[in-house]
């Protein structure tokens, strides 16, 4: 999930992914043939500007094209060569969307406006915790299977969006797991220790709960599976999940309303944080 050759690994985790539309359509074509008539008018060919990017003039075709999803720092750095006035960096938060599936889109784009966030896992550890080998892990089992270009810029995808942790105000963050997720060694016993160790961390945040659900627990309302309450500012409550590659999202308010009590009482039959962390860390020792 890694690598590729050099124009290769390089670059072409800097450059970005085919997006998950039609080649050509959407904002990212959008922002290509923008690229390729401020290149023109400055009268550069593709080989000089991305010698002046750092790129390969078949990866600036590629982008020019819709074809791949340029990362961030090569829009800022193609603004200030092309003399565009902020014409390419102001498409720059909507292009930085692209580089994930289409299924999950409007989530990234919710998380990046919570002012709390509360998430029920079953299966694997949620997305917010995951270190970067333990996402690659999960990815790497997906089926079909994604190649190793997909999986990296999936991965850093992933890790970009942990900047929630750091984000002022800090928003309320609580995430309960089944004591399942926290046993499966996805990518053997020194990824997992890395992921348990990570959740401890997190879990000492002052706007973190992390909490677990034992297997022994013979009530459990997170019986219908994994989801996550997003509240935004203003109080408008949104409910995503996930299955199979296809998601849902729930806007209907009294459906948001019943999905947020529903994990209110999920938490209350887990262990309380403070358990919780001591919990992992006991699984730690074991590993």
């Amino acid at each position: 999930m890694d690598h590729g050759e050099q124009d290769s690994a390089g670059e072409r985790s800097e450059v970005g992914q085919r997006p998950e539309d039609e080649p050509g359509s959407g904002v990212v074509s959008v922002f290509g043939r923008q690229l390729k008539l401020l290149r023109v008018r400055a009268g550069l060919e593709r080989a000089e500007f991305g010698k002046q990017v750092g790129y390969a003039a078949q990866s600036i075709a590629s982008i020019e094209q819709g074809r791949r999803i340029p990362q961030a720092r090569f829009i800022d750095r193609a603004d200030e060569v092309l003399d565009a006035g902020g014409v390419l960096k102001a498409l720059k938060d909507v292009v930085a969307r692209a580089q994930y599936p289409a299924f999950f889109r409007d989530m990234a784009r919710l998380e990046a406006e919570a002012v709390e966030l509360c998430a029920y896992d079953s299966h694997v550890i949620n997305g917010l915790l995951q270190t970067e080998e333990y996402t690659r892990a999960v990815l790497a089992m997906r089926r079909p299977l994604l190649d190793d270009e997909t999986i990296e810029l999936r991965v850093a995808a992933r890790l970009a969006r942990q900047d929630i942790f750091g984000r002022w105000p800090a928003p309320l963050l609580s995430f309960v797991m089944d004591e399942a997720v926290l046993r499966k060694p996805y990518g053997g016993k020194a990824v997992m220790r890395g992921q348990l160790e990570q959740i401890l961390l997190l879990g000492q945040k002052r706007n973190v709960e992390i909490q677990a659900m034992p297997m022994d627990r013979e009530d459990n309302a997170g019986i219908d599976g994994p989801y996550t309450v997003v509240t935004r500012k203003g109080g408008e409550q949104f409910v995503y999940g996930e299955v199979q590659g296809r998601s849902h999202l729930l806007t209907d308010r009294d459906e948001t309303s019943l999905a947020a009590a529903r994990y209110g009482i999920i938490r209350s039959q887990a262990l309380t944080p403070r358990e919780s962390l001591g919990y992992i860390e006991k699984l730690l020792g074991e590993l």
